[in-house]
């Protein structure tokens, strides 16, 4: 045999070999294979049944928490673990949906819940890697993952994953669970869906952002705790940039609008202490309110069922009562002796050259002092009488040049300054925007609560229980209990029209003392604002000036036990108000809520409408689940009044505005619809205003927490009629003014001034703590002769206050 035979034989044995042994390759590669697919099979089989049901994904109620609203449906609170605001599918904007198909699924309307060939990219990741790290979950194996399964990187839970994924492709639309997703996702700082991060990060709702907001949104999801922009702005910004580069590649964005993206500039409303970033308006305390209101039903269950709260409150009004507070107490600060800095501390002189290291010191300083709202914390770099530099950051220098500014702080700034007082380099103060200029104020410490509800029902319009609700949550506007001093007198007065005193008659305005011997305890000398005394005036002049020896000698007069009874009409608790003679002075204890709903009574004609705060109450479905029924003007079983006293008592406090101590509220407000009295307790510890109009009242108090005076100048006309007319003149703006109405039956104007028809002139009182003329049955004319008159005119004293029975006292439904 030829050697070239020999090597075809060897050559042919060769490939007959190979072929052999492929075929054994393939035969068993095929046995694997069916065996894979078998076990693979078996494993399905075994495993399917165990699938989770996704009734509760079909059903989809997610953890949505209480929201507080306003009337006008304006969002005023959120409390609840998990931030979610559900949308449906055609609710969300296209570019929201767009900017998550880039950043996450691209291909996610054309594969079947498994991107292919992003699993073959993984796995050739991990095997690089040596690592489970990398993965390749569409937007459906992400819902699967965040509704049953964890997200531990295991085989086993991907396995899981890969089934449910299949089980939800087959069971639900695309849209379907795009929808899910969008709703659902975790996007840090529990914010949960892209309405809910949109107002976290953005304070505005999913359908105003613009796509360079929804890219940086989209690209959260990656990485909740990094990629958030409030976390970490930078890696924010650059995954941004990623989801826009791909938006645009994919042609979702043009070029112009894609490079109109990449340089839009990305502002984040945060404000610390609000559950959502902040709101468009300040109504924490009326949040807080409805919060203890609906917890008393519900307790912790409010927190994840989808609660809405839709309250009695103006949006508004709401924001004009909380600025006229705000810019009332800034006032009165003003007026105040600047208690100098926070603190001075050592700044190193070329710490300007360092802007690092300065704005790691002002970092510390604003947690220590927190600014509040427009009242900012910063640091001085430099002092003098005529200019203060104060350095909010690194890059914001404010300069203080104001001469009216600079006064406010003029004890600090002199050569002579004591320590404690001297602002200087390295001073810590509080800066504020006053108008167009800028000055250097300090905390204020002085607090105010401002109330205002509607007459026809006691709907509350706005509330604002003090200056600041992070620094505590004590609402003085329903929890404290203040002398209202003479916004009182009113219901002391009303009192006396239905005994028989008229606004004709007159009272002596004289000093009055109460010896030891008489009060068991000791002397008692009340005295006038300012010392000042007159001999005699009618009761509408005492009510216009305010004097307090007339409300004394008229309380003497009607009889205090009667008085404690009567005003309980008005929803004054009788045990807060002693049958005394101090109590002519409002001397009894009141909140500004309380003192709100009892001037309702004036404004409203003489009904009793207790204030009320929560118009309506739905659940996650929009079901109303609760509803207020509130008391309406009108209505006879409410009327605590007599319709006479009610004019009366309108009238003359319409006088008050436009004559008396509030006089200024007429040249403020030109209208001739307002009634109101000013009040100033001993020692200007407390001061008032309660004013209305026949469709709105408003009640502005302002005092020290714990009391103590605010200056022997200030009173409610100063400091507390300020905050009402600044509330006023928004909430009035273009209101029609509402003229008196007709005249009671019963009523008579006689001689310019109105009379009972059962006490006309001659039956009336037409004297108290005067001495008689000789026509006037009545020998002394003094106190007890007139307690007498009084008694023959109305049958008799005792605790009947008229032909209305007190109501009792009713706790406030906040």
């Amino acid at each position: 045999m030829s050697s070239s035979t020999t090597s075809k034989k060897s050559t042919g044995h060769s490939h007959s070999w190979i072929s052999r042994f492929m075929l054994k390759v393939v035969i068993f590669m095929a046995g694997l294979g069916l065996c894979g697919a078998l076990l693979g099979t078996l494993a399905l089989a075994l495993a399917w049944p165990n699938l989770p049901d996704l009734s509760a994904m079909i059903d989809y109620r997610p953890r949505i928490p209480l929201r507080i609203y306003t009337a006008d449906k304006v969002l005023i609170g959120e409390f609840g673990e998990e931030r979610r605001n559900v949308l449906r599918f055609n609710e969300i904007p296209d570019v929201m949906k767009s900017a998550i198909l880039s950043a996450e699924d691209d291909n996610f309307y054309q594969h079947g819940g498994i991107d292919w060939s992003g699993v073959a990219r993984a796995v050739v990741a991990n095997i690089t890697h040596m690592s489970k790290s990398q993965g390749a979950s569409t937007i459906t194996m992400q819902v699967a993952r965040n509704f049953y399964l964890s997200s531990e990187k295991t085989y086993t839970r991907k396995f899981y994953e890969l089934l449910l994924t299949f089980k939800i492709e087959a069971t639900l639309t695309k849209n379907e669970i795009l929808d899910l997703y969008m709703n659902q996702i975790y996007l840090g700082h529990r914010a949960y869906g892209f309405a809910a991060a949109s107002r976290t990060y953005f304070g505005k709702p999913l359908g105003e952002i613009t796509p360079a907001e929804a890219a940086m949104l989209a690209g959260i999801p990656k990485a909740p705790s990094r990629f958030n922009p409030i976390a970490n702005f930078d890696r924010a910004k650059a995954r941004q940039l990623y989801v826009l580069g791909r938006m645009h590649n994919l042609g979702y964005l043009n070029d112009e609008e894609y490079e109109q993206a990449k340089n839009q500039e990305i502002i984040i409303k945060s404000a610390p202490g609000t559950p959502t970033g902040g709101y468009s308006i300040h109504g924490y305390y009326v949040a807080e309110m409805a919060r203890q209101l609906l917890y008393s039903v519900y307790q912790d269950n409010i927190y994840s069922r989808g609660f809405n709260i839709y309250t009695t409150i103006d949006s508004k009004r709401q924001e004009a009562a909380y600025e006229a507070l705000r810019d009332g107490i800034l006032d009165y600060t003003r007026r105040a002796i600047y208690p100098g800095p926070e603190e001075t501390i050592d700044l190193p002189d070329d710490i300007e050259q360092h802007p690092e290291q300065l704005d790691a010191l002002l970092d510390g300083l604003q947690e220590k002092y927190p600014d509040s709202d427009d009242v900012l914390t910063g640091i001085v770099l430099q002092a003098s009488p005529s200019k203060v530099i104060v350095a909010r950051t690194s890059s914001q220098i404010i300069e203080v040049t104001d001469k009216d500014a600079l006064k406010i702080v003029a004890r600090g700034l002199g050569k002579n300054a004591k320590d404690k007082y001297r602002i200087s380099r390295g001073s810590v103060v509080y800066v504020h925007k006053e108008g167009d200029h800028w000055e250097v104020v300090n905390m204020p410490t002085v607090q105010a609560a401002f109330v205002s509800l509607r007459p026809q029902d006691g709907a509350i319009q706005a509330l604002v229980g003090g200056f600041d609700f992070q620094e505590g949550k004590f609402n003085r506007a329903t929890q404290a209990w203040r002398q209202p001093g003479s916004s009182f007198k009113p219901f002391i007065y009303a009192s006396a029209l239905e005994r028989g005193l008229t606004p004709a008659t007159q009272i002596s305005d004289e000093p009055f003392v109460l010896t030891a011997e008489q009060t068991g305890s000791k002397a008692w000398r009340p005295k006038n604002y300012g010392n000042r005394y007159e001999p005699m005036l009618t009761m509408r002049q005492g009510l216009y000036k305010s004097k307090n020896m007339v409300s004394i000698r008229i309380l003497q007069a009607v009889g205090p036990k009667y008085v404690q009874d009567y005003i309980t009409r008005f929803g004054f608790d009788r045990a807060r108000q002693p049958a005394v003679l101090p109590l002519a002075l409002g001397a009894g204890s009141v909140t500004p809520l309380q003192l709100a709903g009892a001037y309702a009574v004036f404004a409203n004609g003489g009904y009793r409408v207790p204030p009320y705060l929560i118009d309506h109450v739905t659940d996650s479905t929009g079901k109303v689940i609760m509803q207020a029924k509130p008391t309406v003007a009108g209505d006879a079983a409410a009327r605590v009044l007599d319709p006479r006293t009610a004019y009366v008592m309108n009238d003359m406090l319409r006088g008050v505005a436009t004559y008396g101590t509030a006089a200024r509220v007429h040249r403020a407000l030109g209208r001739n619809d307002v009634g109101g009295k000013t009040g100033t307790t001993n020692d200007s510890n407390d001061a008032w205003f309660a004013g209305f109009t026949p469709k709105l009242v408003g009640v502005a108090w302002m005092g020290f927490d714990q009391p103590k005076s605010l200056g022997d100048s200030e009173t409610g006309g100063g400091a507390a009629l300020p905050i009402w007319l600044g509330y006023m003149k928004v909430a009035l703006k273009d209101q029609a003014e509402t003229p008196p109405g007709p005249m009671p039956d019963g009523l008579s104007r006689i001689d310019g001034d109105f009379y009972f028809d059962e006490y006309p002139p001659g039956k009336a009182v037409a004297r108290v703590g005067l001495p008689a003329p000789s026509d006037v049955p009545v020998d002394g004319g003094g106190a007890d002769s007139i307690a007498d008159l009084l008694n023959r005119i109305t049958g008799g004293g005792g605790g009947n206050a008229g032909q209305y029975t007190p109501a009792k006292p009713e706790p406030v439904p906040f």
